[in-house]
């Protein structure tokens, strides 16, 4: 405080008589306002290494998020790839699973075709034989029905009256029939 009224005493003989007021009101409350000074000083430096500690403990937290940001792009980043790479090898696998189908599907039709074209060669043999064993078993008969009508035939051309002796039997009973046939008397 002494230094203070020392200081006071100094710049109060150096000033004018004008600013004896001053002076005055240096005298009354310099200790006040220089106390106050001092303290807002004190203040101001304490804000501001608040200020700046403020500062820094943002600067650090906005790294810190920015560093977690990154991380988690980062992260976020490779997932999607692992992602990509595993939706491309599915596709690759569903693509090459779709070729095995498609050849083995290629494959069943190329086998039901043979399988088809086999059983219409089966079956054409099968009608062609069959054909043909009706087709014997057709000129079988009718070589058996020909061969009956020959017997018949033959058995009926052996019964039938001869046409002579037919017309002689005719005329005999039409004569006897007119009273015009004498019988012979052979006795």
């Amino acid at each position: 405080m002494k230094v203070e009224k020392k200081k006071a005493k100094k710049v109060a003989e150096q000033l004018p008589e004008d600013g004896n007021i001053d002076k005055i009101r240096d005298i009354l409350f310099g200790v006040q306002v220089r106390d106050f000074e001092r303290r807002f000083s004190k203040l101001e430096e304490r804000f501001e290494r608040e200020i700046l500690d403020t500062r820094e403990e943002t600067r650090k937290k906005l790294d810190e998020l920015e560093e977690f940001i990154n991380r988690e792009v980062s992260s976020l980043i490779e997932r999607i790839t692992v992602e990509q790479h595993s939706r491309q090898d599915d596709v690759k696998k569903l693509s090459g699973e779709l070729k095995d189908n498609s050849h083995d599907f290629d494959k069943k039709i190329t086998q039901m075709s043979e399988q088809t074209a086999k059983n219409e060669s089966e079956l054409r043999q099968k009608i062609l034989e069959q054909s043909k064993k009706l087709t014997g078993e057709l000129q079988k008969r009718q070589e058996d029905i020909l061969g009956k009508l020959e017997r018949e035939s033959s058995e009926l051309r052996e019964d039938k009256a001869d046409r002579t002796a037919m017309a002689e039997l005719f005329t005999e009973m039409a004569m006897r029939l007119t009273n015009d046939f004498k019988i012979p008397s052979g006795k």
